[in-house]
C-alpha cells in the first residue's frame, strides 16, 4: 500500500514550486527536534522509526495517487512524471528507538536533495510525534509500576491502526504485553484476553459464567469480578476455579481501598496465589498511587495510546543546512519569535558521569562526537536500508536498548511532576 498521499497538501506545492525556481535538487538538512517536552515532563522517548522506515520505503506515487493529484490539479505535468518515478534516494540518520531525547536533540536527521526531503516532512511527523508520544508516557508508567508488569490494553482509544502503532510503542518501554492482536501478529508482542462485562451479563448468573471462562480457558485465566457486587464476586470465583485462579481483574471502585479488600478476602479463602489486576482508566499518576496497594499487574488503556495527556511529542521538521549556488552546504535557520532553531547540521552525545547522564551535548558543524556516548546512528544510506528489516527484531532491539538508557537517568528524571528536562541540553557550534 502506498504511503505517498499520507501527506499535507503543502508539500506538494512546495516540491512543484520550488522545481519551477530550480532549487528543489539543492542538497538540504532537514532535521526532527522538540523546542521543549510537553507537559514539563522530564525526558521524551523515541519511538516509531522503525515502522517510519518501512512507511518511507512504501512511499511511492502509483497511478491512483497520480490520477488524484491531476485530477484535482495540485501540481503541474512536469511534477507529476516527476512524482512518477520517485523513490527516495538519499540519508536519514537518528536516535535509536528507545533512546532518550530532551529538548532540541536531533532525533531524525534527512539529507536528500529539498524535493526528496520535503516531501517526507508530514509523514515522519506523523508517525514520530504519535509513537514517541506513546513511549515517553508508557516509559513514566513503567517507572511508576516498579517491578509489577503492564498489559497495553487501549485499541478502543485510538484509531484501528493508531492501536497497533501504540502498543510496539508502549512495549518498547517496558509494558510487557498487549490486547491488539494486530501488534502481536506484526512485532510478536504477546498478547492477553479474556472477557468483559458483556459475557457476565449474558450468562444467568455471575456463577454460570465464570463456569463457562473456566471451562474454555482453565484456571489459570483472569476473572473480572466487578459486574454486580466486589465482594460476591471475589466469593463466586473462587467457588467457581477453587483456589488455584490465576487471576482476578477490578475494573471500578476506588482502587486503592479495594485492592486490599480483595487481596484480604482472597487469602482468607485459601486464594493467597491469586493475583489481582487492576484497570479503569489508569495512569502514571494512579499506578504510583496504588504501589503501595496489593496489586500484581496494571492494565492501561485510554492514558497510554494518548500520551497520558501529551498526545503529540511536539517534533518539528526544520531545514537546517542547504547547498548554495557555489555547492557548499551553508547554515539556515529559522528567527521568528518563539520559534527560532539552531541552523546547521548537528551533531550529538550524551554526557556521563558514573554511569549517569549530565548533559546532551548538540553541537553544529562537528563531524564527530569529541567525547561521551555517540547518539546518532545510519538508517538509510543512499536510499538503502542499513539496519534490519524484522519488525520483531527492531521492537526487541528498542525495549532492550530503552532497558540499558533508562539506567543512566538521573534520579530527578524519574519524578512524574512537571518540571525541568532531567539533563541540559548544551548547543554550540564547532566552526
Amino acid at each position: 500500500m502506498s504511503t505517498a498521499l499520507l501527506t499535507d497538501h503543502y508539500e506538494l506545492t512546495m516540491l512543484d514550486a520550488a522545481r519551477r525556481s530550480g532549487r528543489a535538487s539543492r542538497n538540504s538538512v532537514f532535521e526532527v527536534f522538540s523546542r521543549r517536552l510537553p507537559g514539563g515532563r522530564r525526558y521524551g522517548v523515541v519511538a516509531g522509526t522503525g515502522r517510519l522506515l518501512d512507511e518511507i520505503e512504501q512511499f511511492r506515487f502509483g497511478d491512483e495517487e497520480l490520477a488524484f493529484l491531476e485530477q484535482r490539479d495540485i501540481v503541474g505535468a512536469d511534477t507529476l512524471a516527476w512524482l512518477a518515478d520517485f523513490r527516495f534516494s538519499g540519508q536519514v540518520r537518528g536516535y535509536r528507538e528507545g533512546e532518550l531525547y530532551f529538548p532540541h536533540s536531533p532525533i531524525l536527521q534527512v539529507e536528500a536533495p529539498f524535493a526528496e526531503a520535503v516531501v517526507l516532512e508530514t509523514l515522519i511527523l506523523s508517525v514520530l510525534n504519535h509513537d514517541c508520544a506513546v513511549a515517553t508516557a508508557a516509559s513514566r508508567m513503567v517507572h511508576a509500576a516498579g517491578d509489577r508488569p503492564l498489559i497495553e490494553m487501549g485499541s478502543r482509544r485510538t484509531s484501528e491502526h493508531g492501536a497497533w502503532a501504540a502498543a510496539r510503542a508502549a512495549v518498547i518501554a517496558g509494558f510487557g504485553h498487549t490486547s491488539n492482536l494486530e501488534a502481536g501478529r506484526r512485532f510478536g508482542v504477546p498478547t492477553l484476553g479474556t472477557a468483559a462485562h458483556a459475557f457476565t451479563l449474558l450468562h444467568d448468573s455471575e456463577s454460570e459464567a465464570f463456569s463457562a471462562q473456566l471451562d474454555t480457558l482453565g484456571t489459570d485465566t483472569t476473572l473480572l469480578i466487578d459486574t454486580y457486587d466486589i465482594e460476591r464476586g471475589v466469593t463466586r470465583a473462587i467457588e467457581a476455579a477453587g483456589k488455584n485462579l490465576g487471576a482476578v481483574r477490578i475494573d471500578s471502585g476506588d482502587l486503592t481501598v479495594v485492592v486490599g479488600e480483595v487481596r484480604a478476602q482472597l487469602d482468607a479463602l485459601g486464594a493467597t496465589s491469586t493475583r489481582i489486576v487492576v484497570t479503569n482508566e489508569l495512569d502514571e499518576f494512579t499506578i504510583a498511587a496504588l504501589r503501595a496497594t496489593p496489586v500484581d499487574a496494571f492494565g492501561v488503556g485510554t492514558a497510554v495510546v494518548t500520551g497520558s495527556g501529551q498526545p503529540s511529542a511536539g517534533l518539528v521538521y526544520k531545514l537546517v543546512a542547504r547547498e548554495d549556488d557555489h555547492g557548499e552546504m551553508v547554515s539556515v535557520q529559522k528567527t521568528s519569535e518563539g520559534k527560532a532553531s539552531p541552523g546547521g547540521e548537528k551533531v550529538a552525545w550524551r554526557e556521563l558521569s558514573d554511569g549517569r547522564a549530565v548533559a546532551e551535548h548538540v553541537v553544529s558543524g562537528a563531524s564527530s562526537p569529541t567525547a561521551g556516548r555517540e547518539l546518532q546512528v545510519a538508517f538509510l544510506v543512499d536510499g538503502e536500508r542499513v539496519v534490519s528489516s524484522d519488525p520483531v527484531a527492531l521492537t526487541e532491539d528498542a525495549r532492550s536498548h530503552h532497558r540499558v538508557v533508562m539506567s543512566e537517568l538521573p534520579p530527578d528524571g524519574f519524578r512524574l511532576t512537571s518540571g525541568e528536562p532531567a539533563i541540559p541540553t548544551l548547543l554550540s557550534n564547532a566552526l
